[in-house]
């Protein structure tokens, strides 16, 4: 009797053990409201549960400060800048998608170690004001260092994110020396010191402090959404620019698999599951932004927005010049 107890004791225990271990731990830039629904779903499908640590900033920090003894398992976030952090200092090991998900990503949106992957994109759009500049269908982001643009733009620090990816992306087109005299065009032509974020500029576009400004595509749907800022977003018209040449610049969001995952087979799963049909079409329901899977619909909202051409260069391409671009940002005093 005493040897079928402990016999017991020790198989509930490897039970117990085997459930416990049967988890995902995500360290989270993006916010609960949007990634909480599609973990909801993963656990439906697999029983594998998801525990989720969110902050705006710090967790890179925190991941260096627990090292080997850190239990998050992927890394969630919010912009391509955060991904090459992560894998620059050291803090991803590669993962392996099953085929047919991997065959249906672009290879622009995958490294090509496999220590990261983007899961939804972002157009980095010009918003213009209706009443005084009207449509711009034709617009190239070149255009913005133009005479005409004098005193009318608007926009966040060249240092975001969002902006450093523009300005790596166009030194990888057109080469660092244009491009520098093209950001000291655009800092003649704006309107008041960067500042505030992509809405922000939308904001001072309807109370007439300025006529264009940069911005991400899905915050337009956030405001559209908004009733406090609805009136922004219809003040406003959402431009593609480049259409007649290299196509507009994306941004992604994406995902790591951390170094020393102690749930890797778990995080594995939770990676193709986010690549999948079923997460793709979440992300682009709650959060407007456009699937990386090309199989998957943007959402009826983001649709009617029209089609664009977008910008094909390697994110790793734009990643060697990332450096570039912040050096340019600071030898322009483009933030002054």
């Amino acid at each position: 009797m005493k040897r079928l107890l402990a016999t017991s004791i020790l198989a509930f225990s490897a039970l117990s053990a085997q459930a416990a271990e049967s988890q995902v731990n995500i360290y989270s830039f993006r916010q609960p409201f949007l990634i909480n629904p599609i973990l909801k779903q993963f656990t439906k499908e697999t029983g594998i549960k998801t525990k989720v640590v969110f902050a705006k900033k710090g967790l890179i920090q925190r991941l260096k400060r627990e090292g080997e003894l850190s239990p998050a398992d992927l890394v969630l976030t919010s912009n391509f800048s955060k991904l090459l952090e992560l894998k620059d200092s050291g803090l991803t090991q590669s993962y392996r998608l099953t085929s047919d998900i991997s065959n249906s990503i672009a290879p622009q949106f995958r490294d090509s170690s496999n220590h990261w992957l983007a899961l939804t994109k972002r157009v980095r759009n010009v918003y213009s004001s209706k009443d005084r500049a009207g449509k711009l269908e034709t617009l190239k982001y070149e255009d913005l260092a133009k005479a005409e643009y004098k005193g009318r733009i608007c926009t966040r620090s060249g240092k975001h994110p969002y902006n450093l990816g523009l300005i790596a992306s166009m030194i990888a087109h057109d080469g660092e020396a244009q491009t520098e005299q093209w950001l000291r065009g655009v800092k003649a032509n704006l309107a008041r010191k960067p500042q505030g974020n992509d809405r922000a500029q939308v904001k001072a576009i309807k109370e007439g402090l300025c006529d264009v400004s940069l911005g991400n595509s899905y915050y337009y749907g956030k405001m559209i959404k908004d009733s406090k800022q609805k009136a922004w977003a219809d003040a406003v018209y959402l431009n593609f620019p480049n259409q007649k040449d290299r196509g507009s610049h994306i941004n992604v969001s994406g995902a790591v698999m951390a170094k020393h995952a102690p749930h890797k087979a778990e995080a594995q799963k939770l990676l193709d599951f986010l690549a999948s049909d079923n997460a793709q079409a979440l992300y682009a329901k709650l959060n407007m932004e456009y699937p990386v899977n090309p199989e998957v619909k943007p959402s009826k909202l983001v649709q009617s927005w029209g089609e664009f051409k977008a910008d094909n260069i390697a994110l790793e391409k734009i990643a060697e010049n990332r450096q570039k671009a912040l050096k340019l940002v600071d030898k322009v005093g483009f933030d002054l």
